[in-house]
């Protein structure tokens, strides 16, 4: 069997299970939409990358033909605290509820946590988390302003933004260097009530052994959720990146099959056959049962779409 003729079949069973309810929905917890049009929709002045354009039209023709059934966009460090193209995505979106976003403001600012109950009121039930990004490298100051990036975890006002993401029944959603986990894992421990999501597999195999045995340790935190996405991230090897299926494991074992959602299965019919191929290859080990909390289960009971 050609590896085409057999992700040809994997993609049309779990395209039909999607289909056909629960057992295989696929959910999407991860995907960067960018405009076309950068007159309308420009790329903030902070803006930390300027991608090419990944529009909402082409990519609802792709999610009709894959059977993703739901999708969390994660609105993207381009944009930094301007919001109108993931607005536009919800006011365009292809049936009532499909799209979910999550926000980017500072989390260290004073008006943070009124823009955010702004944006959570004007949007009801559809801004799922707030995006904190630590990304910069160990031994290195945070940042204080600029980009929205690389804060102070430590700071009062990080405290008062997740306690404002509390009262609003928001996640945090992290992407960062395994070597911040403690620091996460402080801020969780403080605000039990807040859903916190690790974006990437924590980026695992950026971090030393130390970083790592921290970084799984987040698991003993009972609302603390891996995402199983950018698995390239933690390979130093090409696809289908073996060197990271360890890790994986290590992610399964630490946080079970209930705490593990998946993201970033792409934008076109090809990256996303290469995505399934790659998810099970990764996950050959799981039940099926566990597999379908991981594709899209999972996700509905986290991020509250309809069952």
């Amino acid at each position: 069997m050609t590896r085409r003729v057999w992700l040809s079949g994997a993609v049309g069973s779990l395209a039909a299970g999607a289909a056909a309810g629960p057992p295989s929905l696929l959910i999407d917890t991860h995907i960067h939409l960018f405009a076309d049009d950068q007159k309308r929709f420009p790329y903030h002045p902070n803006a930390t990358y300027r991608p090419p354009a990944q529009p909402l039209e082409p990519y609802l023709r792709f999610v009709r033909s894959s059977g993703i059934r739901h999708v969390v966009i994660v609105h993207p460090e381009p944009y930094q605290d301007d919001h109108r193209y993931l607005e536009y995505c919800f006011a365009h979106e292809p049936s009532a509820g499909f799209f979910k976003g999550t926000c980017l403001f500072d989390p260290i600012a004073p008006e943070t946590p009124a823009r955010m109950e702004a944006l959570t009121e004007k949007h009801p039930g559809r801004i799922v988390a707030l995006r904190i990004h630590e990304m910069h490298p160990p031994g290195t100051p945070p940042s204080t302003s600029g980009a929205i990036k690389d804060r102070d975890l430590r700071a009062p006002a990080m405290k008062t933004t997740w306690r404002k993401a509390q009262s609003l029944g928001l996640a945090i959603q992290m992407h960062f260097l395994p070597y911040y986990a403690p620091q996460i894992g402080e801020l969780a421990a403080q605000f039990p009530e807040v859903p916190v999501i690790l974006d990437h597999l924590g980026r695992a195999g950026q971090g030393s052994a130390a970083d790592q045995k921290r970084l799984f340790e987040l698991a003993r935190l009972p609302r603390v959720y891996m995402k199983y996405s950018a698995v390239n991230y933690s390979s130093r090897e090409p696809y289908p990146y073996p060197d990271a299926k360890p890790l994986v494991r290590r992610a399964f074992d630490a946080f079970g099959p209930d705490r593990i959602v998946w993201g970033g299965l792409g934008h076109t019919m090809e990256e996303f056959e290469k995505q399934v191929h790659l998810f099970e290859i990764m996950w050959d080990f799981a039940a099926e049962s566990d597999k379908a909390k991981i594709r899209g289960r999972n996700a509905t009971r986290l991020y509250g779409f309809p069952a």
